[in-house]
């Protein structure tokens, strides 16, 4: 059974850093890619970030370039996101998100909250 199990969000001030970790489970971690989603109150989930399986080649959502940075240690099978300068449009829950065994799995998401 596919498991990502999501940590690492919380309340931040703006400017402030944050680091998601997704831990994955129950498949072959290292030949997927990996992506980070967010949903803001009222709003639709929307991507945020990816990483691929060969060479780490990584894509983001115009509005965290240079911003978030994600990585991923298949080691220990987990993808990361690091988020720096952060704003108060960046409030959201996060979610970690994988296409294996030709479906969808979700993480249960973490709160994000950039307030002052």
């Amino acid at each position: 059974q596919v498991q990502l199990v999501v940590s690492g969000g919380g309340m931040v001030q703006p400017g402030g850093s944050l680091r998601l970790s997704c831990a994955a489970s129950g498949f072959p971690f290292e030949i997927y890619a990996m992506r980070w989603f967010r949903q803001a109150p009222g709003k639709e989930r929307d991507f945020v970030a990816t990483v691929s399986s060969v060479f780490d080649t990584t894509e983001y959502e115009a509005s965290v370039k240079g911003r978030f940075t994600i990585s991923r240690d298949n080691a220990k099978n987990t993808v990361f996101l690091q988020m720096k300068s952060l704003k108060p449009e960046d409030t959201a829950v996060y979610y970690c998100h994988v296409r294996a065994f030709r479906r969808v799995w979700w993480g249960q998401g973490t709160q994000v909250t950039v307030s002052s």
